[in-house]
């Protein structure tokens, strides 16, 4: 049961909770949900509900009726987060974990794991102990196994994953893994699954080959109950009547689990198809269902695998199902970072640095804003989100050393640039770092007991009420109000309390403040997104560098921006963008702001920033990244 407790309840009232409820025999957990302060309470009924109700300081109990209760995301509301290594799974990022069925030798994994790790692995998966249908073909190397998985860790800075099978491998899995996997023949294996609940370490569980959900949630319970909380679901395909396929892979499941539990779910197609062909399909199918990640079979030569092979992607398959995926998983509101462990050590090392190891990152309006969505899909959980009021804020903020970063929009797919940001980058003496596409999605969100056909009063920011002309346009009846931002206009029609105002925001927004979406996606054009850019004092250290941005001027002369386009087509760089802005003060002049796929900065390039300086009457790069 869950035990919601009542605004203010003091510390004493709240310690007699607990204290009866451990007299009765309760596991207790504390937990919150929109800011509300929550008990959980596991174990067989001693008393009636009522009773527990009576308790000073307990608002209401909600009885939880399912078998599983730690695994319930009505004991746990909020996604957990999984860290393994550098990587967070659960959270805005897609995580990919990829590698051979099998580790055969350490030329073949640090082969695989150098190509899965260029386009974008962030994990590697490897068996040492592969418990496989016929005792007559390849087992594993075991501790042989492990030994060269914590070389690859070691050597290309990839957390790794492997199966552990057995009990009596929990020691050697302590010393060389980073998460262990219990396989789907071990899903039931009650006695393994409460040994990787002691170990504590990350745990991937797959589903059994016949399970139902409740069976494999169950499962998850088993390992939840030894107080080890790091569990990550893994649907692997089922076995069902379909003989063109080694399994089904029921991606149905998905949308159920996110209902149901709290743990991350991640997708194995190399399994559940178990042909190459249908790998790639399944598994842009996968995020565009919502799971957290993918675990993808790669080998460098697969027709020579000792396990496996036929499933097993070529390595630059698996590039183009990098790219894939890159493109669809900001349409369901999240990200493929190609750059993710390169940012994740860059952060670490500016933490022992400055010695403090707290990094702040600025970014324009309240929680719930589409800019506090682009920072934390950005960052992860490695930076601390900070509300500003104006971008000129957020400028002064980084220039000062108050905060180590700022998040800041420059150009909308529909709208066009934000030409206030594109100033601010020329007076400041600041750097572009990194940038992040983001989806943009317009929910109508009201209190929870309104109804779409009370309104009478719509908040939010102007240019909003422009992007969604068409659902407005439908309702002429509505006053719409001017709000700062959209996540300030669900926060005002909160605390305003009237059921006939509502708000137009993103879905986190609502969440945020315990308010109700009403209809999802009422942007007049889907193809809404925009770019966002990181910026800093100073770059990322080993950071990715695949783009670079640069603004400058060029005399008043026939010719003269063909001149520096030229240099750039002579050496190949590929230009993405160039728009001009006029310089203040300086009627009918313009600076260029020009993006390329390059890194600018590098002494490779140096030939071409000489030409530039020849050619600009000023030049300066604002970062590559």
């Amino acid at each position: 049961m869950i035990l919601v407790l009542k605004e203010g309840i003091t510390h004493e009232e709240k310690d007699r909770i607990r204290s009866t409820l451990r007299g009765e025999g309760y596991l207790v957990r504390e937990m919150s949900d929109a800011g509300r302060s929550l008990l959980g309470a596991i174990g067989e009924a001693t008393q009636d509900l009522d009773f527990f109700e009576r308790l000073a300081g307990v608002e209401r109990v909600i009885p939880i009726s399912s078998a599983f209760k730690l695994a319930s995301r009505k004991m746990h509301p909020q996604n957990t987060l999984v860290h393994v290594g550098d990587a967070v799974i659960g959270g805005e990022r897609i995580v990919v974990i990829a590698g051979p069925c099998a580790v055969e030798s350490r030329e073949q994994a640090l082969a695989t794991g150098r190509e899965v790790k260029k386009y974008g692995a962030v994990l590697f998966r490897g068996g040492a102990f592969k418990p496989r249908t016929s005792p007559y073909t390849f087992q594993g190397l075991g501790e042989e196994g492990l030994i060269i998985l914590a070389e690859i860790r070691e050597e290309l800075g990839l957390g790794v994953v492997t199966e552990i099978t057995s009990p009596a491998q929990a020691d050697m899995m302590m010393k060389y893994v980073d998460m262990v996997q219990v396989g789907a023949r071990n899903m039931q294996n009650f006695e393994l699954l409460k040994c990787v609940g002691r170990m504590g370490k990350p745990v991937f569980l797959k589903r059994g080959l016949s399970a139902t959900i409740e069976e494999w949630l169950m499962s998850a319970e088993y390992i939840l109950s030894e107080g080890n909380d790091h569990v990550v679901l893994c649907e692997r395909g089922i076995r069902t009547f379909e003989p063109y396929t080694r399994n089904t892979l029921d991606l149905s499941a998905i949308p159920v689990i996110k209902n149901l539990t709290h743990l991350p779910v991640v997708i194995d197609p190399s399994h559940a198809t178990g042909m190459r062909e249908k790998v790639s399909p399944m598994a842009r199918a996968a995020i565009a269902a919502g799971a957290d990640g993918l675990m993808i079979e790669v080998h460098h030569e697969p027709d020579k695998a000792l396990s496996d092979g036929p499933q097993s992607l070529y390595p630059i398959q698996f590039g183009q199902l990098m790219r894939d995926i890159y493109v669809i998983a900001p349409v369901v509101g999240k990200q493929l970072d190609f750059g993710y462990l390169e940012k994740a050590k860059a952060v670490k090392h500016m933490n022992a640095t400055r010695g403090d190891g707290d990094r702040r990152a600025a970014f324009l309006g309240e929680l719930g804003t589409f800019s506090h969505k682009a920072c934390t899909q950005y960052f992860g959980t490695d930076v601390r989100a900070e509300p500003m009021s104006s971008f000129a804020q957020i400028f002064e903020a980084v220039k000062r050393g108050d905060v180590d970063f700022g998040v800041v929009p420059l150009e909308n797919s529909l709208t066009g640039s934000i030409h206030e940001n594109y100033d601010h980058l020329l007076e400041y003496d600041l750097r572009i770092i990194g940038e992040i596409t983001l989806r943009i999605m317009h929910h109508l969100i009201g209190h929870p007991e309104g109804k779409i056909e009370t309104i009478q009063r719509v908040l939010s920011h102007p240019q909003v009420f422009q992007q969604c002309r068409q659902f407005l346009e439908q309702h002429p009846e509505w006053e719409l109000v001017s709000a700062k931002d959209t996540a300030t206009a669900v926060r005002r029609i909160k605390e305003g309390g009237a059921l006939s105002d509502a708000a137009i925001a993103s879905k986190v927004a609502a969440e945020v403040h315990g308010m109700a979406v009403f209809q999802e996606g009422i942007e007049t054009n889907p193809r809404n997104y925009t770019r966002f850019v990181v910026i800093s004092t100073r770059p990322f250290e080993n950071g990715p560098r695949r783009k670079s941005s640069l603004i400058y001027s060029t005399g008043n002369r026939p010719g003269a921006l063909f001149e520096t386009l030229k240099i750039f087509a002579e050496k190949g760089i590929n230009l993405v963008k160039l728009e001009s802005r006029p310089i203040h003060g300086k009627p009918w002049e313009y600076m260029f702001y020009v993006d390329l796929e390059a890194d600018i900065e590098s002494p490779s390039f140096r030939p071409v920033i000489d030409e530039l300086e020849k050619r600009t009457d000023y030049l300066r790069v604002l970062g590559s990244y």
